[in-house]
């Protein structure tokens, strides 16, 4: 058993802060960017693809606002409409947390279409190489959740339970840790595997991811405590549930259609 004392503040410099949770989101950006670089270069080395590699770093504007925006503006109306609704200022604190990867998740596929359609390059080609590297930005993200203290497991008697003290004093799943393991490391491991390669067809990773981080995250959601605001629908289905069956089937639509030989626009 773990107690948890971990400070989501790395340093306070007068009244300037660096919180984990911020430098979560620039590491995993900066470190997943690298790989996509990494992946592109390999492509192009093993004559897999013609590309000109500059236009990954004008895609990262587009991909950081993307994210910012679509990750907060999801946790407004996916999780805490009322909320922000009656505090619309809080709307603009995005240092103190309520980010959704589901809304992020859109908001991604939105700026990258409309990246590749100023380019003029198909999106799934984009879409799959940001699929690759998104789990690790997942990762860094579930471990900043873990520091913050935030989006704590259930109750449970397992040696490895983790008390959070701002919380309450009971034993608890540490989920963000099992999400990190299962949507970061071990949803980038395969989904690098299949990238790479050499006759995989476009949009079969940006499939697998969907597929995927959704199995995942509905396993996880089993051991984590629901968004207390919201609690279960319907008194069964967690918020983070539902949005990720609705990941699975769009993947499984998008494999279907690849298998079938279905141009991908």
């Amino acid at each position: 058993m773990y107690i948890h004392d971990l400070n989501p503040v790395l340093f306070n410099l007068i009244n300037f802060e660096i919180r984990w949770y911020s430098l979560a989101y620039i590491f995993g950006i900066l470190i997943g960017w690298w790989v996509a670089k990494k992946i592109i270069i390999f492509k192009i080395k093993n004559k897999i693809i013609i590309f000109d590699i500059k236009l990954l770093d004008d895609l990262i504007s587009y991909i950081i606002i993307s994210i910012i925006l679509g990750g907060r503006f999801g946790y407004i109306f996916f999780y805490n409409f009322t909320y922000y609704f009656n505090n619309p200022l809080d709307v603009f604190k995005i240092w103190e947390g309520g980010m959704s990867f589901h809304g992020a998740l859109i908001g991604v596929i939105i700026g990258t279409y409309i990246f590749s359609k100023k380019v003029k390059i198909k999106p799934y080609f984009f879409l799959d190489i940001i699929a690759c590297v998104a789990p690790l930005g997942i990762f860094f993200g579930r471990i900043a959740n873990f520091i913050n203290g935030e989006l704590y497991g259930k109750p449970t008697n397992f040696l490895w339970s983790v008390i959070f003290p701002k919380i309450d004093m009971v034993p608890r799943h540490p989920s963000q840790l099992y999400e990190a393991i299962l949507e970061g490391i071990i949803l980038f491991c395969i989904l690098l595997a299949v990238i790479l390669k050499k006759n995989i067809k476009i949009g079969m990773c940006s499939s697998f991811f969907l597929v995927l981080y959704g199995v995942f995250r509905i396993f996880a959601e089993q051991f984590r405590e629901p968004d207390m605001q919201i609690g279960y629908i319907f008194n069964l289905f967690s918020m983070g549930s539902i949005l990720s069956f609705c990941m699975i089937l769009t993947g499984l639509f998008i494999f279907i259609k690849i298998k079938n030989n279905e141009i991908l626009k």
